[in-house]
C-alpha cells in the first residue's frame, strides 16, 4: 500500500509538469492550429538562463529564465506569422525546422555535454510521512502546478481576453467576424505559453539539474502525445491529457518489471494507438474542428 500512495504521489507530481507543457502547447494550437514542435527550445532556453545566471540571487534567476522564454515566443510567433493561412503540414514542418536549428544553435553555443544548472537543490531533499519519503520537489510540483492550472483557468473563464482566446479555440473564424482582434489574441497565447514554458524549465531544473541541448525536447513529446490523446480542440481536454500521460507513465514505470522498463515508452505510445484508434479525436473530445486560422 505505501509503493502505490509513493507511485501515486509521484504520477501527480509527473502529471502537474506535464500538464504545464501540454497546456502551453495547446494555448497556442487553440488560436493559430499550430502544433508547436520548437516549444521544447523555449523549455530549453529559459534552463539554460537559469544556467548563466548561476551567481544572481534566485529571485532575479526566475525572472531572467521568464523573460527570455517569453521573448523567444514571441520570436516564434513572428517567424509562424505569415504561416496563418498555410496548410497544416507547412506549419508542422516549420516547427520542426525551427525546433532543429535552436537545438544545433545549443549545441555551437554550450556543446553537448551537460552542465549542472545549480538551481534550487535543496528542494531535492526528502519528508517523510508514514513510511513513504516524499520530496519537496513533487509537493512543489502540485501545488505551482495546481495554481498555474487554476490561474490560468480563472483568466480564461473570467477575463476578456480569456473569453477571446476560448472563442476562437472552439471557432476562430467565428470569433473573428464576433470582434476578437486575432492579432492580439495570438500574441497573448504566446506570451502565456512562454510564461508556463519557463515555469516547467524551472521544475525540471531542480529534478534533472544537466542542461543539454535536448533539455525541453523530451519533456514535450509526452506533453504532445498528452495533447493528441486529451483532444487537440479544447485547453481542458489536451490538459487533462498532459496529466494522463505523466502519470500513467510513473504508473507503468511501477507496474513493469524492471527489465522491461527499458520498453516503457514502447508500452506508453502502443496505448496511445490503441486509444486514438477507438477514440481518433481524443479521450474528452466527441468531434474536431477544423477551421482555418486566418
Amino acid at each position: 500500500m505505501t509503493d502505490l500512495i509513493q507511485s501515486l504521489v509521484d504520477g501527480v507530481a509527473l502529471g502537474s509538469l506535464y500538464a504545464l507543457a501540454a497546456l502551453g502547447i495547446g494555448l497556442v494550437f487553440g488560436v493559430m492550429r499550430l502544433i508547436n514542435f520548437a516549444y521544447g527550445e523555449v523549455i530549453t532556453a529559459a534552463a539554460y538562463t537559469l544556467l548563466l545566471t548561476k551567481d544572481l540571487n534566485v529571485g532575479l534567476r526566475i525572472l531572467l529564465a521568464v523573460a527570455v522564454a517569453v521573448a523567444l515566443s514571441l520570436v516564434m510567433e513572428f517567424v509562424f506569422r505569415p504561416l496563418r493561412v498555410a496548410t497544416p503540414a507547412t506549419m508542422l514542418i516549420t516547427t520542426f525546422a525551427v525546433s532543429f536549428l535552436l537545438q544545433n544553435v545549443a549545441v555551437l553555443w554550450f556543446g553537448t555535454q551537460g552542465e549542472s544548472i545549480g538551481f534550487l537543490s535543496d528542494l531535492n531533499r526528502a519528508f517523510e510521512i508514514g513510511g513513504i519519503r516524499i520530496r519537496w520537489i513533487t509537493l512543489v510540483s502540485i501545488l505551482v502546478g495546481g495554481a498555474f492550472l487554476a490561474a490560468i483557468a480563472y483568466l480564461l473563464d473570467r477575463t476578456d481576453i480569456g473569453l477571446q482566446m476560448r472563442a476562437a479555440a472552439s471557432d476562430f473564424t467565428t470569433a473573428r467576424l464576433l470582434g476578437v482582434r486575432a492579432t492580439r489574441v495570438i500574441i497573448f497565447a504566446f506570451i502565456l505559453s512562454g510564461v508556463l514554458a519557463a515555469v516547467v524549465a524551472m521544475m525540471l531544473a531542480v529534478q534533472r539539474p544537466l542542461a543539454t541541448p535536448t533539455f525541453g525536447f523530451f519533456v514535450v513529446i509526452p506533453a504532445l502525445v498528452g495533447v493528441v490523446v486529451g483532444g487537440l480542440d479544447r485547453l481542458l481536454s489536451a490538459t487533462i491529457g498532459g496529466f494522463v500521460i505523466g502519470f500513467a507513465t510513473v504508473m507503468l514505470s511501477d507496474l513493469l518489471p524492471s527489465q522491461s522498463r527499458v520498453f516503457l515508452n514502447s508500452v506508453l505510445f502502443g496505448l496511445v494507438i490503441v486509444v486514438l484508434l477507438v477514440k481518433p479525436n481524443g479521450l474528452f473530445l466527441r468531434g474536431a474542428a477544423t477551421a482555418e486560422r486566418l
